[in-house]
């Protein structure tokens, strides 16, 4: 039995049909499940069952000896809520009760950090030093809660005999359809075009940066499954990950792709940074993989040519 937490969510769906498209079965989903838009990412997916997210930590208590396997991905991921309470109960506490079980039940775990945790990146985006997450200031909540339960786990000394905690970059790709301001700019820049015939880009408020100029590491949802999955099945060298595609590419070359996939004659207009995420933009993100290849992991990402083209094509546009 291998469980996905946030199941019906952008990264947490994507990865059940992945596992389902390999030939995985007995498949357990859990989620809030309140929320048509999200549980359609379900759909064709064979499940064994759904469990309510407030009713996991006690189904797992009771079905222990069935389950393989835990990708605890659920989380609030709203970077512009700043009420820290929520945060500390969905991302914090929460994920606290899932990994005292795994331990408990020697369940392997692979559970959602975040790049949030790296701040506005002065520190580097390393993840092979695990007394760096103790010196990071996330510059939000979201970011803070992360980064909080990343420094729980590595002091914890009750573990699961497996665990992993990825740190995912700017992950895009299909069903993020439901996630409003917080999709990717892949999508809210796929829908500019079709709605208006252009799209808009942040201007840079830095002079070292020009406007388009900034910096992301953008993964592609697929390679993320990937990653998942190889590390469920090989199950050595616990620790935390960063899971990006470890190349950072400027907002323009987005832009000019999703032009390009589309067929569309570019058009793109610069606007300000909202007043309310200017002083914590982050205008250059970069995950080193070196750790990740370390371990085996040898498969190419997607570039963002690659990645672009098949989101596009292959599900926006249908």
């Amino acid at each position: 039995m291998i469980i996905v937490t946030g199941a019906a969510g952008f990264i947490g769906s994507r990865l059940l049909h992945e596992l389902q498209e390999r030939g995985y079965a007995d498949l357990v989903a859990v989620d809030d499940f309140s929320r048509a838009d999200k549980v359609r990412n379900l759909e064709g997916i064979k499940l064994s069952a759904r469990v309510e997210r407030k009713d996991f930590p006690a189904w797992i208590d009771a079905n222990e000896k069935l389950i393989q396997f835990i990708f605890h991905l659920g989380a609030r991921t709203d970077t512009t809520e700043f009420n820290q309470a929520v945060f500390d109960e969905l991302n914090l506490h929460y994920s606290q009760r899932v990994w005292e079980r795994c331990a408990q039940y020697a369940i392997p775990l692979i559970y959602a950090s975040s790049a949030a945790t790296y701040g506005n990146g002065d520190l580097g985006y390393s993840d092979t030093d695990d007394a760096l997450p103790f010196k990071l200031k996330p510059l939000n909540p979201y970011g803070e809660s992360k980064n909080d339960f990343d420094k729980w786990a590595l002091q914890r000394d009750a573990k699961p005999f497996f665990w992993a905690g990825l740190k995912f970059f700017n992950v895009y790709g299909p069903n993020e359809y439901h996630k409003g301001r917080m999709a990717s700019v892949v999508f809210h820049a796929f829908r500019q075009i079709r709605d208006t015939g252009g799209m808009q880009l942040f201007r840079s408020h830095r002079p070292d940066y020009a406007d388009g100029g900034q910096l992301r590491d953008f993964v592609y949802v697929k390679d993320v499954c990937d990653v998942c999955i190889f590390l469920m099945e090989h199950r050595k060298h616990s620790g935390i990950y960063n899971l990006g595609s470890g190349t950072a590419r400027t907002f323009l070359s987005l832009a000019h792709n999703v032009f390009k996939a589309m067929g569309r004659p570019e058009h793109i207009a610069f606007i300000d940074t909202p007043a309310d995420i200017r002083d914590k933009y982050q205008y250059f993100t970069e995950a080193e993989m070196g750790k990740l290849r370390g371990v085996g992991y040898c498969k190419p990402f997607h570039t963002l040519e690659e990645g672009i083209e098949d989101y596009v094509r292959n599900y926006l546009l249908r």
